[in-house]
């Protein structure tokens, strides 16, 4: 058995995907990518590997291990203290992307709770045009926002603040991306969730609509005409978080993600 296979065998017990695991794992303790790795597999396996293969048998995700996460068309690194970009994520930027088509590219994005930029950072290098805005409450989250930007060359288009969502944000804004928690402080989650990931960036009070309904009374004023919030949900949630934005005055529809859940509401004006 190769050692791909012996490694991935392991790790069935603990992850959905053990062989991307085993492969980005050998390609970390590599230095290479895992594109690299499949075109020109090794000779050796280099002692770290074994090293890294513990970390993730004993639960720590795979993306703190390796310090990156791919979403849509970008790689951010991250770290214990950032969320890890998911692919539901991404739902966000397909809304955004269909409403906005090219002739009404945005201008000006803002990401509220940016984290590592995942939401505004992929935005920008969609539309080379646009410039944003990051806002977070965590510090450490805006440090790896930051360094995301300049080593995707987009450090020159966006700026990034701390802050409690949009207080003290003024203008009209073609895009906002909003990814809050939204977790219920008595929710079960997987013990590599709850135990790695920051709880401020999952939970949100005792039904997990805490954030919403702040965020709610913000955005009818920094939505710009024609532009829209694209706004990340739980499973269960669209229909709370609907009549939160439509107590608001805005009109709202929901979008599901490629499992079929409702995972994004958008807001217009």
């Amino acid at each position: 058995m190769s050692p791909i296979a012996d490694a991935a065998r392991r790790l069935e017990a603990i992850s959905d995907t053990p062989l991307l695991d085993a492969e980005l794992l050998l390609a970390h303790a590599l230095g290479f990518d895992r594109e690299q790795l499949l075109l020109r597999p090794p000779a050796e396996i280099p002692a770290e590997f074994e090293a890294l293969l513990a970390r993730r048998l004993a639960g720590e995700p795979i993306a703190y291990i390796i310090g990156a996460r791919a979403f849509w068309t970008i790689e951010l690194e991250v770290a214990p203290d950032v969320l890890i970009p998911r692919p539901d994520s991404e739902t966000l930027i397909e809304a955004a992307v269909e409403h906005l088509p090219d002739a009404e590219a945005p201008l000006r994005i803002l990401d509220l709770g940016t984290g590592p930029g995942t939401l505004l950072l992929a935005a920008l290098a969609h539309w080379p045009e646009a410039h944003g805005l990051g806002i977070d409450a965590s510090p450490e989250a805006l440090d790896y926002a930051r360094r995301n930007a300049e080593l995707l060359n987009l450090a020159d288009r966006t700026s990034f603040r701390q802050g409690n969502w949009a207080d003290g944000v003024a203008g009209d804004f073609d895009l906002i991306l909003c990814n809050p928690p939204y977790v219920a402080a008595d929710e079960s989650l997987p013990a590599e969730v709850r135990e790695h990931e920051p709880g401020a960036a999952l939970f949100a009070g005792p039904d997990g609509l805490d954030d919403y309904r702040v965020i709610a009374i913000q955005l009818p004023r920094l939505i710009a005409p024609g532009g829209m919030a694209a706004i990340e949900i739980g499973a269960t949630q669209a229909e709370a978080v609907s009549a939160l934005l439509i107590a608001q005055g805005l009109k709202v529809a929901v979008r599901r993600d490629l499992a079929g859940r409702d995972r994004c509401v958008i807001a217009t004006p």
